[in-house]
C-alpha cells in the first residue's frame, strides 16, 4: 500500500524539489499544500490545496482529509529583515502554524519532518553540531527555535532538518535565492556589495530534498544538520558563483556587517559539523563548488 506524504510549501524552492523527488518513487503518494495557484502542473501525481497555513481551520481540514503519513513541513517566513519588522506575522506562519501540523501528528500516526535553519546559533564558534545551544540573535532564528521546542515537546515521531542558505532555481516563482541574486547582478554588470566578515555552508536545495527522502525512507528521529561540506565567507561564496559561471567578480565589492546596518542582526559564522547526518541519514556532503556546478549544469546548460 502507498503511503501518504504531505509537503507544506509545496511552490517553494524546496517544496518543487520534494515535489520532484517523492513523485518519481511510486511508493508514495504525494499531496501539496502552499498558498495560490498550483505551480508544479506539469506533476499531474500531487494533489493540490492552495491553503494559507496560518488557517487553522483549514490546514486541519485538509489534514484530516489526506490522513497523511509523513509532513515534510517546508513552508516559512524566510526573509530574515522582514521577520524582524513583522514579527507577528512572522511568529504566525513559522511558529504557530507549526503548532498545527504538530497537533496533528500527536494524535495519529503520521512522522513528522521540520525544516530548520541555523540562525537559531548566535554565530560565536561556527561549525555547530546538534546538540549545541541554540542562542538566537534575530526573529527569525527565534521563531524557528519556538516551532523546534513545540516539535520536541510533543512527538516522538520527528526529524528536524536543520539547513543553511538554500538555493537553487524554482519554476515559475518570484523568489530569489543568494546564487540567483549574485548571477543575475553580474549578468545585468551590476555592482554588488556583499559581506566579508559572515560565514556559512550554502546548501543545493536538491541535496536538502535528498536529505529529506533519507529521513522518510529511514524513519530517522531527532535532529540533524544538512549543508555543504565547507564553511566560506559570503564574500568567497559570490567570488566561487562568479567564478563558476564565469562572470566579473570585479563587480563584487566587499563591505562589513557592520558598515551594511541590516534591519536584523546575522551570526557571524554557523556552518555544520556534519557527522551525525553522514553516519545516521547516510547524507553525502558536497562542497559548494561542487554543488553549484551540478547546479549548473542542471539549470544553466
Amino acid at each position: 500500500m502507498k503511503q501518504k506524504i504531505l509537503i507544506t510549501g509545496s511552490n517553494g524552492l524546496l517544496g518543487q524539489e520534494l515535489v520532484s523527488i517523492f513523485t518519481k518513487d511510486a511508493s508514495f503518494d504525494v499531496f501539496g499544500i502552499s498558498k495560490g495557484e498550483n505551480r508544479i502542473s506539469d506533476f499531474k501525481k500531487i494533489t493540490y490545496y492552495n491553503v494559507d497555513i496560518t488557517d487553522k481551520s483549514k490546514v486541519t481540514k485538509v489534514l484530516e482529509t489526506v490522513k497523511p503519513d509523513f509532513i515534510i513541513h517546508g513552508a516559512a517566513m524566510t526573509n530574515v529583515d522582514l521577520c524582524e519588522v513583522e514579527q507577528k506575522k512572522c511568529n504566525a506562519v513559522n511558529t504557530e502554524a507549526t503548532s498545527y501540523f504538530v497537533d496533528f501528528c500527536k494524535k495519529n500516526t503520521c512522522h513528522f519532518i521540520f525544516i530548520s535553519t541555523d540562525f537559531i546559533f548566535d554565530g560565536k564558534q561556527g561549525f555547530y553540531s546538534e546538540t549545541d545551544k541554540a542562542n538566537p540573535i534575530n526573529y527569525y532564528g527565534l521563531s524557528k527555535l519556538k516551532a523546534e521546542n513545540y516539535v520536541q515537546k510533543n512527538l516522538v515521531n520527528f526529524t528536524i532538518l536543520r539547513t543553511i542558505l538554500v538555493f537553487g532555481k524554482p519554476k515559475k516563482s518570484t523568489k530569489s535565492n543568494i546564487v540567483l541574486w549574485i548571477k543575475g547582478s553580474l549578468e545585468n554588470n551590476k555592482k554588488i556589495t556583499i559581506i566579508t566578515d559572515q560565514y556559512r555552508m550554502p546548501t543545493y536545495s536538491k541535496s536538502l530534498a535528498e536529505a529529506c527522502l533519507l529521513s522518510v525512507k529511514k524513519r530517522t528521529k531527532g535532529i540533524f544538520h544538512i549543508s555543504s561540506n565547507e564553511l566560506l565567507s559570503i564574500y568567497e561564496i559570490a567570488l566561487q558563483i562568479a567564478s563558476v559561471f564565469k562572470l566579473n567578480s570585479d563587480l563584487i565589492l566587499p563591505i562589513t556587517t557592520q558598515k551594511l546596518n541590516q534591519k536584523a542582526k546575522r551570526p557571524k559564522k554557523t556552518g555544520f559539523n556534519l557527522e551525525k547526518s553522514i553516519t545516521y541519514l547516510g547524507f553525502k556532503p558536497k562542497s559548494f563548488k561542487e554543488e553549484l556546478q551540478l547546479f549548473k549544469a542542471e539549470y544553466f546548460h
